[in-house]
């Protein structure tokens, strides 16, 4: 029998505020974080505007020296470590240190900063590239810059899947922890790529809302009027325990989680199926990894990116797996009001499905005003919603046709 693994910490660094508490405020009133982008001038791009984090102090969280060092994607990763473990009460010694662990996701990460050094090697010439560069922007310094932090000698890696990353990472920290190889793992991911290089490839695309004249409607999610997504930055960490660890120290725990799948849509390199297959593959895998049958997901935490293709094809595959108890779900994107954070958006989306287990309040899609016929399930418009909630699957898909869906439940004892 597997290793049962509880869920015993959060953080996070989102465009609506710096903290788990101030986010799910946030959330719970409908509010959005989307707004101009201020970190370049974007009036030469078709969108401008995006998911910024804002009143971020890296002081706060990181020496002078490292903040200094490293991308800012790796100062919203640490950020995140640090409130999810001191949120969980986590002691992490010598005599335990290598039962800890950390898996983090980024989809891109230390694009800002390829771009300063890139500039600086044109106009300076390469006595002017740093030699803190490359370990400042590569993917896995994340959980490596985390593990430093705290001492966590267990298994440490990273994972670049796109917008699914810090879903799988989480995921992938389940796994290892039902295995026997850890007791406790720091997982989650982070992302920042709001930059001009980033912009003009996702506006080359056609992928970007352009609403730039309405930013906090921009985001929205199954609506019929939705044009693209809302690129974000932040990131999240959630501390996961195997239960008896957790039990042994009087570790407050929010949720169990119970279920963990992965596919492949095998079919375009940044379209989603249109039948929905490979979204379908991964939440049946889900289901069957947690024992569970599709009557008992009381609320799903949708991809719900706010394009044409992504919405349909992914309630399209809701549809496919849990029949007619689909229109009975409560489904609601988040990202309507937190943009799409890309490679943190797994993470992020993750705790928001394991407060409203916490809770009781299911998130709302907001900027829900013109119901998609092809569109037609409970994607809880507008408003959050009061309702017990045992168990919750939270769906996360990326380019390449990668997806996971991971799936947490009320912890009984």
């Amino acid at each position: 029998m597997a290793r049962r693994v509880v869920i015993t910490g959060l953080g996070m660094v989102t465009p609506l505020s710096i903290g788990v508490e101030e986010n799910w405020e946030a959330v719970s009133k409908g509010k959005s974080g989307i707004g101009p982008i201020t970190k370049f001038d974007a009036s030469s791009f078709p969108c401008q505007i995006a998911g910024e984090v804002r009143d971020f102090r890296s002081e706060d969280f990181l020496s002078a020296k490292d903040a200094k060092h490293l991308d800012i994607f790796i100062h919203y990763a640490i950020a995140s470590a640090r409130m999810a473990v001191e949120d969980s009460r986590l002691k992490i010694t010598p005599k335990n240190n290598q039962r800890v662990g950390c898996v983090t996701g980024s989809g891109i990460g230390g694009l800002s900063t390829i771009e300063f050094y890139h500039k600086a090697l044109l106009e300076k010439g390469p006595r002017r590239v740093s030699p803190f560069f490359i370990p400042g922007i590569i993917t896995n310094m994340a959980p490596g810059q985390i593990a430093i932090e705290f001492g966590a000698r267990g298994p440490n890696t990273c994972v670049v899947t796109a917008c699914a990353a810090s879903a799988h990472a989480i995921g992938d920290s389940f796994k290892i922890i039902q295995r026997g190889a850890a007791e406790a793992m720091i997982s989650g991911g982070t992302e920042a790529v709001i930059t001009p290089l980033a912009l003009g490839g996702f506006t080359s695309m056609k992928s970007l809302s352009t609403r730039n004249d309405e930013p906090e409607r921009a985001s929205r999610p199954f609506d019929i009027e939705r044009d693209g997504f809302i690129m974000s930055e932040g990131g999240g960490i959630i501390i996961l325990e195997e239960l008896n660890h957790a039990l042994d120290r009087g570790a407050d725990i929010y949720a169990e989680m119970v279920g963990y799948g992965m596919s492949s849509d095998a079919y375009h390199f940044t379209a989603p199926d249109p039948d929905g297959i490979g979204a379908s593959l991964c939440m049946e895998a889900a289901l069957k990894d947690a024992g569970l049958n599709p009557t008992d997901i009381d609320y799903i935490n949708a991809h719900g990116t706010s394009t044409k293709l992504n919405d349909i094809s992914e309630t399209k595959a809701i549809k496919s797996v849990f029949g007619d108890h689909a229109y009975k779900i409560a489904i609601s994107s988040t990202k309507s009001m937190t943009g799409h954070l890309l490679g943190g958006a797994g993470v992020v989306e993750s705790i928001y499905s394991i407060l409203t287990i916490r809770n009781g309040l299911i998130p709302p899609t907001i900027n829900y005003e013109f119901p998609d016929p092809e569109c037609d399930l409970d994607y809880v418009p507008n408003e959050a919603r009061m309702a017990k909630v045992r168990s919750v699957l939270s769906n996360s898909f990326g380019f390449g046709g990668t997806n996971s869906s991971l799936i947490f439940k009320e912890f009984v004892t």
